[in-house]
């Protein structure tokens, strides 16, 4: 179910450039300047564009028609570029981490090329999305981005995974069915409020029953509340549901033939991906996230759109960060 409204291209111009903006200001005020931030500024801001902009209404379809293939090897290549001008302008070069990013880049980038007369959900795919996941989840992120101080580790290594899927699955393996759009359709809210309100009414019973949560709230924390969830929502859910329901789920119901399959083994693997969380192995946190990623994949069948499911993650994470604490 396609979007009745999608975002633009002028308004995803302007919510990328207000958060750079915004970025850059917080930074400056934290008192960080030079040489060193203009080169992890310029990597953050590209990474971020491209999120952004794939968002907006027929962009990767102007850009596969009008360039073809040739557009996924070069937003792979600008992904690589835009690395080696953080590394080299904050002196942090090594030929170690060179090699681990662009491999990182590229091996994914081939193996969409020796797929691309296959349907979607080719064996490629499945290695890439694993590729992808353990990457992100265990690669040594401190070392790639070690400034400032490793603080933009996780959020530069998860910018550059979606810039590295969106070439490799949008712009080379044209998958369709994604969702990858900033929009908003007919009754998406109330699938939206639905599928939140249902699963925050099991995840907090079972959570509490299982002795994997407690309610405590966190009221002194709450003033940095829309900061908070605008990171979670940007960082944590939508490139969650990009990966586990645009994509995964996207293709093993393409490839079992069956929605509900493909559905419900994707949300086995979101809770399965999640063992590691908090301890090894952690069985409440696999249970819980399965849950989880089974509403959140009824609400992306039902919309069509991984925005919608996104916003149900990043509220469950938004609550679960100021109102409870892991046991």
């Amino acid at each position: 179910m396609p979007a009745t409204r999608q975002l633009g291209l002028p308004p995803a111009l302007g919510i990328w450039a207000v958060a750079c903006f915004g970025g850059a200001l917080y930074a400056s005020w934290l008192g960080y300047g030079g040489r060193a931030f203009a080169a992890a500024l310029t990597a953050f801001s590209w990474f971020l564009l491209v999120l952004v902009l794939f968002a907006a209404r027929g962009i990767s379809e102007q850009l596969s028609s009008r360039f073809g293939a040739a557009t996924g090897y070069l937003l792979a290549a600008a992904a690589l570029t835009a690395y080696l001008i953080y590394a080299l302008g904050t002196n942090t070069f090594s030929i170690l981490s060179a090699v681990a990013t662009a491999t990182f880049i590229l091996v994914p980038t081939a193996l969409a090329a020796s797929a691309q007369k296959q349907t979607a959900g080719a064996w490629q795919d499945f290695v890439i999305l694993a590729a992808v996941w353990v990457a992100v989840k265990f690669g040594p992120s401190h070392w790639v981005w070690p400034y400032p101080g490793g603080r933009l580790a996780y959020v530069l290594t998860v910018l550059l995974a979606v810039n590295v899927a969106l070439a490799v699955f949008v712009l080379l393996r044209r998958i369709d069915g994604i969702g990858y759009n900033i929009g908003w359709g007919r009754h998406w809210g109330l699938f939206v409020l639905a599928s939140f309100a249902v699963f925050a009414g099991i995840a907090i019973f079972l959570g509490e029953a299982i002795h994997f949560i407690s309610f405590v709230p966190r009221w002194s924390e709450w003033k940095t509340l829309p900061s908070t969830a605008v990171a979670i929502f940007v960082f944590i859910a939508w490139p969650e549901e990009f990966l586990f329901r645009g994509l995964l789920q996207n293709m093993l119901s393409r490839v079992s033939k069956s929605d509900l399959m493909g559905w419900w083994t994707a949300s086995v693997l979101f809770g399965f991906s999640h063992i590691t969380n908090l301890g090894f192995p952690n069985w409440r946190y696999v249970l819980l996230a399965s849950i989880g990623g089974f509403f959140y994949g009824w609400t992306w069948r039902k919309t069509g759109s991984i925005f919608a499911s996104a916003i149900v993650h990043a509220l469950v994470d938004t609550l679960w960060h100021f109102l409870f604490r892991t046991i």
